[in-house]
């Protein structure tokens, strides 16, 4: 049984990635940070009680900023593949916070590479690179365009890129690093645009909410769907040689457009509730990320299946289910007002 290491096994690719490599006969590792609260919604349904010795789902607190830890569980562990995918990974709030992000979504990234160089030397290695990397860069951008980061995560990602390949030419590790576009879902973060669109939908139709703000509408990106992506993640690491691979659809479209089929699938007329907001604007913009995957699609035979379109109708489709569910008092509720 092959054993994989997942860091942000909790965020929505770490999920979905959960799911595969399970559905494959995996032993799954999840790493998660140690908090008051709980925040494992989106692998709930894969737990199982861990006092079962036929359990393949098991989850270790450890957090980037400790590399003793990281080092510690990957010599216990000792996984064939580590997936990595854990970061501060909201480009707007990077702003905010860039020397944690540099922190987390560096130098985190050496702390991981020097445990597995110390302790696993043999095991597969993906670093969750970004298209943020290419930033002012013109579009397309493959694996030959030039980094041009426009923000404390994009630099924070060509930084985790360069040591991955470092660590590859100079210590000889199996390492690749997957330039991911940007990839949704109805697990995606409800701070994320395209889901904080799919929610304002659901909620603007239930009469839950009146407007929705966003920032720039302009900004064109290439979107696809989560767990297809992930499913390229996991074929960087089956083939015989590291890669360092563009992972995109090659499709234009803008937040305006995304923001148009989204309050088609309800009905509704998006003029009337999108308002603009200044303070969702970043410092430096990113004005066209539009990937060219080709390399992929000959290396490792990946390619994509679901459009923009389609990506809408599921996000906003779960997101009405979702509020609709939200509205249905439960048990307690109804016994209250009576």
């Amino acid at each position: 049984m092959k054993k994989a290491i997942i860091t942000g096994i909790t965020g929505q690719d770490g999920s979905y990635l959960a799911e595969l490599l399970l559905s494959k006969g995996y032993e799954v590792h999840g790493l998660i940070r140690r908090a008051s609260t709980f925040n494992t919604q989106r692998i709930d349904h894969l737990f199982q009680d861990p006092h079962d010795s036929s359990v393949r789902l098991k989850l270790h607190y450890a957090d980037l900023t400790d590399g003793s830890r990281l080092t510690l569980l990957l010599d216990q562990i000792q996984p064939d593949e580590v997936y990595h995918l854990a970061a501060q990974s909201h480009v707007r709030v990077s702003f905010d916070e860039p020397e944690f992000t540099g922190d987390t979504t560096g130098l985190g990234t050496t702390r991981l590479l020097e445990a597995i160089r110390l302790t696993a030397p043999n095991c597969r290695f993906y670093q969750a690179s970004s298209s943020e990397m290419f930033g002012a860069s013109p579009p397309p951008q493959n694996e030959q365009t030039v980094f041009y980061p426009r923000s404390p995560y994009g630099a924070a990602k060509v930084y985790a890129y360069w040591m991955t390949r470092n660590y590859r030419e100079a210590h000889g590790l199996f390492a690749s690093n997957g330039i991911l576009f940007n990839h949704e879902s109805p697990r995606r973060g409800p701070t994320f645009v395209t889901r904080k669109i799919s929610r304002a939908v659901a909620r603007i139709s239930a009469g839950l909410q009146d407007k929705l703000y966003l920032g720039n509408l302009d900004a064109v990106r290439d979107w696809g769907y989560a767990p297809e992506y992930v499913e390229a993640m996991w074929l960087m690491l089956q083939h015989d040689e590291p890669l360092d691979l563009v992972i995109a659809t090659g499709q234009s479209n803008t937040v305006k457009g995304f923001v148009e089929l989204a309050f088609g699938e309800a009905g509704l007329d998006w003029q009337k509730y999108v308002e603009r907001d200044p303070r969702y604007l970043r410092p430096t913009e990113v004005d066209a990320l539009i990937g060219d995957a080709s390399i992929a699609q000959s290396t490792i035979g990946w390619s994509h299946k679901v459009r923009l379109e389609g990506l809408a109708k599921l996000m906003v489709g779960h997101d009405l289910m979702s509020v609709a569910n939200e509205q249905v008092p439960t048990v307690d509720q109804v016994s209250w007002r009576h």
